[in-house]
């Protein structure tokens, strides 16, 4: 390794802690050649050395000449060509493997010519500044499916880490991640396939930069089917998880000049590059947001200054990080764990939850993060055993574990060691006695407390210890202006996060179920009575029949998109009730009604015993696994619901004590794959569940401050352009405590940021800061002015008018699709909106890139495509109407014309057109329509892949075994060798290889859209 000798080192921080925007603004850089000059000419200021390197040839010399550089040492050509074609372009490889080498493999093994092997580092994590950074622009990619050039790729020794793709200053900036999504598809991979190496990706117009990482953007393309397997592992991860870079206080820095200054900084994209990027078990690369990196960053330092000054062991080691529920908080604890536990001098560090059902998912949260870095224990035996080995350095578990250890083990040896503990979430009123007794035992410890909803004075409970109330009290705080102890180390609410695009925002509708009599207020009421009315038969019949009524349209079951490979309808949804006998009240409805109606949904409950709160409405109780306690009614209850879950999933949990805990774990995980429709809980559940799967939260409950948040924050996770709010069904009057809990935990001003509009707003428009949105009618009326159907759209600018409008009036009408008010009132007819909807995809596919086209595509045009997609027509309701016109004796012209439009205004069966019409034309009087189609597509299908083998010479039986694995898989595999593997022998020299390779792929690419879905 060359080494540089330290002489003086300072720790800077990743996040700088407050920006000031410089006054030279990009936006005097109109043209794109012109931004990408200045943006090159500010790097190389900042230490980056320019290249003219424009083809591969040159990049992999380069690399060779920086490889030896780092590591002190001269390749042989034999040694370098072994090294290259095994360690770093191996053909076997794609970006999985790549990412992996970067993130966690980073030394190779070099096979010398001497027989002896060498470590070869690809980065140096350790001393940051050793790499060296270089920035190379306009590199020219002739192998992939056309020739594509890239703008500017920033090479860390030599490997592209970072690419940049910039557009002209008022360009949507998701053109160029649409951009980036076409080079990964038609060149990335190609000649050596370097450029799989690339980590982040930045996308800019200027005056807004984003960054986000390599698999968000290969996620998106499988989640698209494009690409190679279609499953992808998570959901959506589209241009929704692109990030904005901030500074210490989440003041975006959007800029690119900005940007340059603070992302680029050498220091800080090197930090993140080897720090602050975690490549997890499901292969996918999470790059960190400034805020968890700030966060991070905090906590460190107090270590290393509490450690300096001797201060370990008081509440001055310590602070609390105050980031809003659904904001990534068990990332950010993880990789605190994961750095301080390297610190030299840290023993270990603890990670501590409040409720027994949290340990499970933190732990499978950390084991996603990195399998195997952090121990769980089942027992207090067993966290006694980790706190003993020397080699547990990370350890997960509940504050209840660890109060029973620290009562049987006085005086043992751990309370010496030097010790990092954070807490999650602590807010119980019991958490008073354990802090206590952890604070009396450890002597040299570090406390460190993460929370979406601090406890301030103003919502402090009025039981517990009088010190120990508020989380400055319990983890120590910041000086405020006044000097008091009180601020958190770092702070990111529900505001920032929503403003950010990191969660969604709240829709709620209050449904009122219980009448008062006249002139009766609801304080003369005694909560008894109330609390008999809630109760009341009819009211629970009533809110059923609600919620069932309600069911399809608050969770859009007419919405489709794809999640795990798989193509699903809407969203599912959680229902919190008030207490045991109500949860089995609400379920026996359930099933009586569904029952009647013959409708089908999965419904299922979980509860367990916990015992009563002093104020279960702030904090929502503790409910473990000990069903033991539950009374025998109860107890039978739940035995008949977890019967009911076997006979749906085949599976044979009960109310013991470790099948009910795997009862509970099954359940979560059918909740996150969209298995279960609705989940009936009263506690559980409702704070630190994460499924993104998930939009509505039915509340007959009563909710406040911390709990309140905790629950509606279960439906704010991002999914994808069709999920854009949380939505939030109350059966109980709460909006003046909704009112209170946003107040306290956004800011006085968070409630028009953190709740919807009404839908009078988004239907009829409204003004806000001297600007008017237009509404929804105001749009359709505009719409059918300007375009009306059968009149062909003339001009680039008319058609470019009409996408935008079309999308506005897509995205609204996503909104309103939720509001029991809008049935009836969509002003456009099915029909029509078919026609418009058509008249949008010819015009996506017009301006979609061809193969041949260079890359200059419609920069300022967004599609709203996955809105496109979620209402989707599919197959069976084609063969519904082909159905209808059979037994109208073929004779109802106008149900062809209704196909037709049906047909023409969805993607996915545009490729299936000719099948369809070729079907209906041998529809006669003794047609079987669904048994014939079937037999229809098998013989079409078997035709046209026996005609492609026999023009393209293929060989039969392998190409019958990759098509058929394709249909199984969802996706036809394009990159790789499973292609080659089907031609004919071709001479690999003389260049006809590759574009026989090309025209085959096209053929069966066609030919795999069109039979997808139908066999």
């Amino acid at each position: 390794m060359s080494q540089h000798n330290i002489v003086a080192s300072a720790n800077e921080s990743t996040v700088v802690a407050e920006y000031t925007p410089e006054s030279s603004r990009s936006d005097a850089y109109q043209s794109e050649a012109a931004l990408e000059r200045e943006f090159i000419r500010l790097l190389t200021t900042q230490g980056y050395e320019y290249l003219k390197i424009h083809d591969e040839n040159a990049l992999v010399s380069n690399l060779r000449r920086q490889l030896e550089l780092l590591n002190n040492y001269a390749f042989s050509d034999d040694e370098w060509g072994r090294f290259f074609a095994e360690c770093i372009a191996s053909v076997n490889e794609g970006i999985v493997e790549k990412t992996r080498k970067i993130q966690t493999d980073h030394i190779q093994i070099l096979r010398r010519d001497d027989g002896t092997t060498k470590n070869i580092y690809l980065i140096d994590k350790k001393n940051i500044h050793n790499n060296r950074l270089q920035v190379i622009n306009q590199y020219e990619e002739s192998e992939g499916a056309h020739d594509t050039r890239y703008d500017v790729t920033i090479l860390v020794n030599g490997l592209p880490l970072v690419h940049v793709e910039l557009k002209r200053r008022g360009v949507a900036i998701r053109e160029a991640f649409n951009q980036i999504k076409r080079y990964q598809r038609d060149s990335f991979w190609a000649a050596s396939g370097l450029y799989e190496y690339v980590q982040i990706f930045v996308i800019s117009n200027g005056t807004h930069t984003k960054y986000y990482s390599n698999t968000t953007r290969n996620s998106h393309i499988k989640e698209n089917g494009e690409g190679e397997h279609r499953r992808s592992k998570k959901t959506s991860k589209s241009f929704e998880f692109t990030s904005y870079w901030a500074d210490g206080s989440n003041k975006v820095i959007a800029d690119l000049v900005d940007f340059t200054k603070t992302f680029f900084a050498k220091h800080t994209i090197l930090n993140i590059l080897t720090r602050y990027c975690v490549f997890t078990t499901e292969n996918l690369l999470l790059v960190m947001r400034p805020y968890q990196i700030a966060a991070t960053e905090k906590i460190l330092s107090r270590i290393e200054i509490a450690t300096n000054y001797k201060m370990t062991g008081t509440i001055d080691a310590g602070g609390y990080i105050w980031h809003t529920t659904g904001s990534g908080k068990t990332l950010t604890s993880f990789k605190t764990a994961q750095l301080a536990s390297t610190l030299p001098y840290i023993d270990k560090v603890l990670f501590v939850v409040d409720r027994k059902d949290l340990d499970y998912q933190t732990m499978k949260e950390y084991d996603r993060f990195e399998k195997g870095a952090a121990n769980s224990n089942i027992s207090t035996r067993i966290l006694q055993r980790q706190l003993e080995n020397p080699d547990a350095y990370i350890i997960i578990t509940t504050i209840q574990k660890l109060d029973v250890f620290i009562r049987k083990n006085k005086g043992h040896d751990v309370f010496k060691k030097h010790i990092v503990i954070i807490f999650d979430e602590c807010h119980r009123s019991q958490f008073g006695d354990m802090h206590t007794a952890i604070t009396k035992s450890f002597k040299n410890y570090h406390l460190f407390g993460f929370t979406g909803t601090p406890i301030f004075a103003a919502n402090a409970s009025s039981g517990g210890k009088p010190t120990l109330k508020t989380t400055p009290q319990a983890f120590g705080g910041e000086p405020d202006k006044d000097g008091k102890k009180v601020l958190p180390l770092h702070t990111y609410t529900i505001v920032d996060a929503i403003n950010d695009g990191n969660v969604l925002p709240f829709r709620i509708d209050y449904i009122n179920t219980v009448k008062q009599k006249n002139n009766a207020s609801d304080k003369e009421v005694s909560a008894i009575d109330t609390e008999r009315a809630l109760a009341a038969p009819e009211r629970v019949s009533e809110i059923v029949k609600y919620i069932l009524q309600h069911f399809d349209q608050k969770t859009k079951r007419s919405s489709f998109y794809t999640l795990k490979g798989q193509r699903v309808a809407g969203f599912n949804s959680i229902f919190a009730v008030s207490s045991i006998p109500m949860a089995m009240k609400y379920y026996t409805e359930f099933r009586k009604q569904l029952a009647e109606n013959g409708r089908k949904l999965t419904v299922a409950t979980i509860f367990s015993y916990s015992a009563n709160e002093d104020d279960p409405e702030d904090i929502l109780p503790d409910e473990g696994f000990e069903t033991d306690a539950l009374d025998k009614t109860s107890r039978d209850f739940l035995e008949g619901a977890i019967a009911d879950y076997n006979a749906a999933f085949n599976t044979a949990f009960d109310t013991s004590s470790d099948k009910f805990q795997n009862y509970y774990k099954d359940l979560s995980q059918r909740m996150k794959n969209r298995e279960i429709d609705l989940l009936i809980v009263v506690n559980m559940f409702l704070t630190g569940f994460d499924a993104t799967t998930l939009n509505t939260l039915w509340v007959d409950k009563n909710l406040k401050m911390h709990g309140l948040i905790q629950a509606f924050s279960r439906t704010n996770r991002i999914l994808n352009s069709v999920k854009t709010y949380g939505n939030i069904v109350c059966f109980r009057d709460l909006q003046k405590e909704t009112d209170e809990a946003v107040a306290l935990f956004g800011d006085k001003e968070a409630g028009s940021v953190v709740l919807l509009k009404g839908y009078d707003a988004y239907y009829n428009g409204y003004d806000e800061d001297g600007k008017h949105y237009p509404g929804y009618a105001e749009l359709i009326n505009e719409l059918a002015q300007r375009f009306p159907i059968g009149q062909e759209i003339i001009g680039e600018q008319n058609q470019k008018d009409f996408i935008s409008l079309f999308g506005a009036i897509l995205r609204l009408k996503n909104i309103l699709t939720a509001f029991d008010s809008f049935a009836g009132n969509e002003i456009l007819p099915d029909r029509d909106m078919q026609d418009y909807q058509s008249m949008y995809i010819d015009l996506w596919h017009s301006m979609k890139p061809t193969k041949s086209e260079k890359e200059n595509i419609n920069d300022d045009i967004v599609f709203e495509i996955e809105l496109i997609r979620q209402v989707e027509i599919n197959i069976d309701y084609i063969l519904m109407l082909v159905q209808k016109y059979h037994d109208g004796n073929c004779e109802d012209k106008e149900i062809l014309v209704a196909i037709d439009k049906a047909i023409n205004s969805s993607i996915q069966l545009r490729s299936k057109k000719e099948l369809i019409e070729n079907f209906i034309r041998t529809v006669n009087a003794s047609t079987e329509v669904d048994a014939d189609w079937r037999k229809f597509v098998l013989e079409q299908k078997d035709a046209d892949l026996s005609a492609i083998i026999i023009e393209e010479r293929l060989k039969p039986e392998e190409t019958q075994k990759f098509i058929d694995s394709s249909f199984r898989d969802g996706t036809l595999k394009t990159t790789g060798t499973d292609i080659d593997k089907i031609m004919p022998p071709v001479s690999r020299f003389g260049g006809g290889r590759a574009s026989k390779k090309q025209g085959v792929t096209q053929k069966l690419m066609k030919f795999f859209e069109k039979y997808f879905g139908l066999v």
